[in-house]
Order: structure tokens, then sequence, then C-alpha cells
């Protein structure tokens, strides 16, 4: 018997609970959603989307040797695991723009085939590399002649609005999204919205004039449900309101805001040339020797060395870094050059926690886990000196995500370094390599070391004890 838990975030549509083994994922479908599920299967849609790659592949499967409930009537699905959650917090502006356009594109096409969508959360897209596909094939259910974009709201306040915040202001979306697990509320956005922008139709009708309406069904809450409930929207008008806000969001773009700290870090580099290409042989080599499957490149930058890595022998890579530009220029990398590499934003100082409902809701980054190797290059000192993480907390925590590693080094000596220190006091007077070398020889066997730059920068090659 496989014995599978539930998915602390499947409570939310109670129709469709998700559950896992750690290994497979199925899903257990009420009768009412069942039937809902079959229409959409046996007219053709479902798998039209799977074969385009644009729906998490899907099956129904046998109900034996399952240690789960199933109620009469009801069905099975098993899903095609996603290499590696993410979280809409996590994504670039690209990204969460590229998971609105999908949605957008699965309505429009659900439309044809006489189906409509229930919800519009961004929760519902996941990335296989930069490529989004939808998750939720609940979602899908029969349209009702007249009935009017339910998921509306939501489509705004969890794909639309974080896209204006940063396309009007050039204010990433990401600690406001994460601080609200349901987006950037209208009300909120449209107080900060100037006057002038009224002038775009836009703006108008989906913020300025979305506020209005909420805040008047908040006063005259009977009222406004009557009248809502009186509205018809034509099927052809709904399908040119989809194709609108297509059409308006397929043209967002991030403000600029010139450039960030670390956005051009590979063309300003302190290394020379053939230091340069010792350390890109040195993750090629860790590549080709373990090969992992996933490895998690920590501190990507525009992914340089994620490429490296794909080349070398990672199967893919998933990408971390908290300078949005250098992201974007990383989701750019993985774009022009087909990588299976998916650049996410995080601060490891403060990385995605447990949240949500009891907080179970949305996973940890280390609940997620799944990397076979890691590498964290010219990452440690921003850490240790830049956030004040002693080396032994640092180290612990790295070596624990993964069962090897590449480490970089950086002497005080360096110049980055001293850049860190040249407004400060130098407190840290355990920042050195003995004690570097200690603290990671405790926790893991260095396989390999090698010295790469002139001003002492020194590469580990490390197999983790902490499993």
């Amino acid at each position: 018997m496989m014995s599978f838990e539930i998915d602390g975030g499947s409570f939310r549509d109670p129709s469709g609970r998700v559950y896992s083994n750690g290994e497979e994922i199925i899903r257990v479908v009420s009768p009412n959603a069942a039937e809902e599920y079959a229409y959409a299967r046996d007219c053709g849609f479902i798998l039209s989307l799977i074969e385009k790659e644009q729906l998490v592949n899907t099956q129904e499967i046998d109900l034996q040797n399952l240690e789960v409930v199933v109620p009469k009537n009801g069905i099975v699905l098993r899903h095609e695991k996603i290499p590696f959650i993410s979280y809409p917090y996590e994504w670039s502006f690209s990204l969460l723009k590229a998971a609105a356009l999908l949605t957008l594109d699965l309505h429009i096409e659900a439309l044809k085939f006489g189906i409509t969508m229930s919800d519009a959360t961004a929760y519902n897209v996941q990335f296989c590399g930069i490529k989004p596909i939808f998750i939720d094939v609940l979602s899908f259910r029969r349209y009702r002649e007249g009935e009017v974009w339910i998921g509306h709201k939501q489509f705004c306040e969890q794909f639309l609005n974080p896209l204006l915040l940063r396309s009007i202001f050039g204010v990433p979306h990401n600690a406001w999204f994460r601080g609200n697990l349901e987006g950037i509320e209208t009300s909120h956005l449209s107080r900060l919205i100037p006057c002038w922008k009224n002038f775009s139709f836009n703006i108008f009708s989906n913020v300025t004039l979305q506020e209005k309406i909420q805040a008047k069904a908040t006063l005259e809450k009977e009222k406004f449900v009557s009248a809502a409930n009186r509205v018809k929207l034509p099927k052809n008008r709904f399908e040119s309101m989809l194709m609108g806000m297509r059409r308006w969001v397929s043209r967002l773009k991030a403000k600029d805001t010139g450039l960030s700290l670390w956005q051009n870090y590979e063309n300003q580099t302190s290394y020379e040339n053939t230091e340069h290409e010792a350390k890109r042989k040195f993750i090629s080599e860790f590549c080709s020797k373990i090969k992992p499957s996933t490895l998690w490149d920590i501190g990507c930058n525009a992914g340089e060395y994620s490429e490296v890595a794909l080349s070398g022998g990672a199967g893919r890579v998933i990408g971390f870094d908290v300078d949005h530009n250098a992201i974007e220029l990383a989701y750019n990398r993985a774009k022009e050059k087909g990588l299976n590499f998916l650049p996410l934003y995080q601060d490891f100082a403060n990385p995605s926690p447990q949240q949500g409902w009891a907080n179970v809701e949305r996973k940890s980054l280390e609940v997620r886990g799944g990397a076979d190797g890691l590498i964290a290059l010219a990452f440690i000192h921003h850490l240790a000196i830049g956030r004040n993480i002693p080396l032994e907390i640092l180290l612990n925590w790295i070596v624990s995500l993964s069962p090897y590693g590449v480490i970089e080094f950086v002497q005080k000596s360096d110049p980055k370094v001293k850049e860190l220190l040249s407004l400060r006091e130098d407190i840290f007077s355990d920042y050195n390599q003995k004690n570097f070398e200690n603290h990671l020889s405790l926790r893991a066997r260095i396989i390999q070391s090698e010295i790469v730059s002139s001003s002492g920068r020194i590469l580990y090659f490390y197999e983790s004890q902490c499993r």
C-alpha cells in the first residue's frame, strides 16, 4: 500500500484534495467536480492542453493500493510531479507576466470549448525551466450563458496589480506579495496611482473603477449582490474582455530604474581571463562528476555559472538571487538559449518561510528542497559580513541543503570584501580561511579545493555529512 499525506495547501478546494507520498502527486475528486472534469476531458479540451504542454500531465488511475478515502462516484487523478514548486512572491516580473498570459490564454481557449475557469489564482501556475504550466485541472467547468468573469478580482490582485506596481512605480512585487499571500489589493494600489493615470482606459476600468465598485459593495452589500446577479455578459464580450486584458498585459514592461548593484557583476568581476576560466572549469567538472538532476545556484546573478553547470551535466538548475535586475537577465539568458534554468528571487538572510494557514499552506525553501547538488559562488561573504551571519551558522545551513556542493571562499584581502568593509567596522575576526575550513570540515568531507584568483579566492567541492 502506498502511503499518501494530504498537501497542506489543498484544503482551499474541497472538491479535489491533493495528496503526495513524496514521489507521486494524486488528486481525489468529489462527484460534482468529477462531472465537470469529465466534461472538459470528453470534449478534448484537457488533452489538447496537455499535448501543448500548457497543463500538467494528468491521468485517471485505479483506486486500488491507495490509502486515501475516495467518495462514491469520485475519481482519482495522478499528476506529473513538478521538479520544484515556486510561489508568485519568488517570481521575477517576467515570470509573473508569463504566468498571467498563460492563465488568460487558457481561459480564452476554454471558452471555445464551452468551458470557463472558476478562479484565477497565481498559485495554479508552476514553471518547468521558465516555461509556465497550469496545474489545477479542476479550475475548468462548463460555461453558463451570460455569466461574468468571476475570477477577475483575483486575477487583478494576484497578477495585474503586482505587474503594475513594477511597471508604473518600478517597485518589485515580491515583498508585498509575500506579506499578503492573496496578492496586492486593488484598493491599496488605487491609492498610489496618480490621477493623470486614469486617462488610461485600462487602469481606470481595472483599478480605479474596480476600487470604487468594491467600496460600494462593502457599504451596500445586499443591493450590490442583487444587482450583480442581474448582470449578463454575452459570450463574445467575455472573450473580448479576456483578449483585451491579454493585449494589455503583454505590453507591460518593468520600469527602468537604472542599474542595480549586481546587474553587471559578470562584466565587472575582479577575475583575470585565466582565473575566470579556472572557475568555469571547476564547476563544469563538479557537475560532470555528480551529475545532479537538480542543482541549486545560490546567488546565481545573471546565470553564467548556471549555464556552465547545465553544460557540465546538471539536469536542471534552480537559481536564486536577491537582485531583481540580475534575475531578469538570468530569465533572458534562459529564454534566449533554451536552458532548463529557473531563476527566482530569494533573500537568503530572510528566505521564504512556512506560512499561510497553520504555517503549512506555503512551504519554506528548505521543506521544498530537492537539490542533488549546490553551488554558492561569491556568496558567503555577503551574508557573513554584509548581514552579520556567523560562518558556523551559515555553513551549517548551506551544507544541509544538498548532499554535494561547491562553495567559494573570498578572502578579506579581496577587493569585493574590502568594499563591504569600507563603510563599517571590521568586527569579523572569525572570518578567515582557517575557520572556514574548520567549520566546513565538521559538516562535510572536502573532496577538492582550488585557488581560482590572484586575490586568493578558493573553491571547495564537498560531500555533506548532514544527511
